[in-house]
């Protein structure tokens, strides 16, 4: 590894310091993917989709903090962090203008996990469904054979 000169200091003085993989970080908040438990998307977080995900995982790992989107109102924040106040968890919002994250709140540790999955998946309504049978009962509809 060389030596810093003036260039790395200037550099350093104008941009800050350097951050690995500075594009993840935007992503998940200020924190790594490997040490991620669980990400939820805003969208789950208005609704209140994944508490029991995240209250179980915050009874696993005593040492984890959450991080919550600063784009979310507070009002869909506020049930988060009472949840990580009963469980003696540490939560901070994050919110950066110049980045917009998909996720409203992450779970994370100061160590790396490799959870390898991390979202909640959510299941697709049946209101989904049923507008293209709806579609498909109309063409039906239209061509029924002649007795």
């Amino acid at each position: 590894m060389k030596k810093p000169d003036m260039e790395d200091y200037l550099q350093e003085g104008i941009y800050g310091s350097r951050q690995t993989k500075p594009g993840e970080r935007k992503q998940y908040l200020g924190t790594l993917r490997e040490r991620v438990l669980i990400a939820l998307t805003k969208g789950q977080v208005m609704q209140e989709k994944g508490q029991e995900e995240l209250v179980a995982l915050m009874k696993s790992y005593q040492d984890a903090n959450l991080l919550l989107n600063g784009d979310v109102s507070y009002r869909f924040l506020s049930p988060y962090m009472d949840l990580a106040e009963k469980h003696n968890i540490h939560h901070s919002t994050v919110s950066n203008q110049e980045t917009h994250s998909e996720f409203g709140a992450v779970l994370t540790l100061a160590y790396a996990i490799e959870k390898e999955h991390i979202r909640i998946e959510e299941q697709k309504e049946v209101g989904e469904s049923s507008e293209q049978n709806g579609w498909t009962d109309f063409f039906k509809s239209l061509f029924k054979p002649s007795k």
